[in-house]
């Protein structure tokens, strides 16, 4: 898998067949991604920063029912007028980051999507709070615990909501992985093994440089593998033991290479997870079972999905982006009260507790560190 936000979405053939929407419990069915959603009015979102992957979901919102962009913030001038070419925005909507805080005034704008660098996330959540508008802050949430309780208690305060950037929650593949979980079909869960990583490529890239990004592959794409772990047994992990390999101490100086870890839940069951930025082909998410199991791959890039069960090879629709499903269903939650699929700043609270004990436990020489 490549960089989230790098990336390029290469999709061919025709829509699958999808599983009848009687298959689902009723919190499911309510954000199900493959219905189009309706409401009587739309989110209308600005994206902060807009880089490739602002680019990724501005794209993907050309096909979104309800939530729109309308606008976005940068610090280049030049990006405005291709920008609202481009995607048919109004310039009135743009913004650079020394004049944030006049969004609060425009009543056309009814919620932010932070896309800048990890370290960036809490300030301009903090910031889009105080303004009163809702908050969609990419993932990893923060660089720290700290600042992630910071972010959800200062959206609480405003009475805003915020939401992190796990487009997966809304995707069909995981969608259907965690309704065979909750029905009982796959039984007691015995073990999960979960890992996601590319080849990192330019050196210069803000990913590798510490103040930015906070951490190296855990950050950016072990994320997915902690988080995976987590919906695919539908526990909190409560211990985990780490390592790093580092093959390439010049380029990954900062941040790190190679993490593998295990991650212990109450019942009992261990995930092995790993994650990297020195190889590819490396994107897993495999569910075990007493009675069946999960297994997807790819199963966490930007598409097309791929998996199979102990019923058969899985068959969802793979011809919408992601973000698309992603922003028509934070909208629906939004405007229409729908049951949030685990997107939530507490959602995002509990992945960074789990990182910040990674990174303990490799600092610890692979000890056990509770989470």
């Amino acid at each position: 898998m490549k960089s989230r936000r790098d990336f390029l979405l290469k999709i061919g053939g025709s829509a699958l067949t999808l599983p009848l929407v009687s298959a689902l419990t009723p919190a499911q069915a309510a954000v199900l991604p493959e219905t189009s959603p309706v409401a009587d009015k739309q989110l209308r979102v600005v994206l902060v920063g807009l880089g490739s992957y602002a680019e990724r979901v501005a794209t993907a919102m050309k096909d979104c029912k309800i939530a729109k962009l309308v606008g976005g913030v940068t610090g280049t001038p030049e990006k405005v007028g291709k920008w609202s070419d481009k995607f048919g925005l109004d310039k009135a909507n743009f913004y650079d980051y020394k004049d944030f805080e006049k969004i609060k005034d425009n009543p056309n704008i009814d919620a932010v999507y932070i896309t800048l660098p990890n370290s960036m996330h809490h300030e301009y959540t903090l910031r889009a709070a105080k303004m009163g508008k809702h908050v969609i802050c990419e993932k990893p949430m923060s660089v720290s615990v700290k600042q992630a309780q910071e972010m959800i208690a200062a959206c609480k305060k405003a009475n805003v909501k915020l939401y992190i950037g796990y487009r997966l929650h809304f995707e069909p593949y995981t969608r259907e992985l965690i309704r065979m979980r909750e029905s009982g079909e796959l039984g007691k869960i015995m073990h999960v093994n979960t890992y996601d990583g590319f080849k990192s490529g330019n050196p210069n890239q803000w990913r590798l440089k510490k103040a930015l990004a906070g951490g190296g592959a855990l950050m950016d794409v072990g994320i997915y593998c902690i988080n995976g772990a987590r919906y695919a047994t539908g526990e909190e992990p409560i211990w985990v033991s780490a390592e790093e390999a580092k093959t390439d101490p010049i380029k990954f100086k900062e941040v790190d290479e190679t993490v593998t870890w295990q991650m212990g839940f109450p019942s009992g069951v261990i995930a092995s997870c790993s994650t990297t930025y020195n190889f590819n082909n490396f994107e897993r998410l495999y569910v075990i079972g007493e009675k069946g199991f999960v297994e997807l791959g790819p199963a966490f890039g930007y598409g097309p999905m791929k998996g199979r069960t102990h019923k058969g090879e899985m068959s969802w629709d793979t011809t919408k982006m992601h973000q698309t499903w992603q922003m028509d269903g934070m909208a629906d939650c939004i405007l229409n009260g729908k049951p949030e699929p685990n997107i939530s700043g507490e959602e995002g609270l509990k992945d960074m507790k789990v990182i910040e004990a990674i990174y303990k436990s490799i600092a610890a020489g692979g000890k056990k560190v509770p989470v």
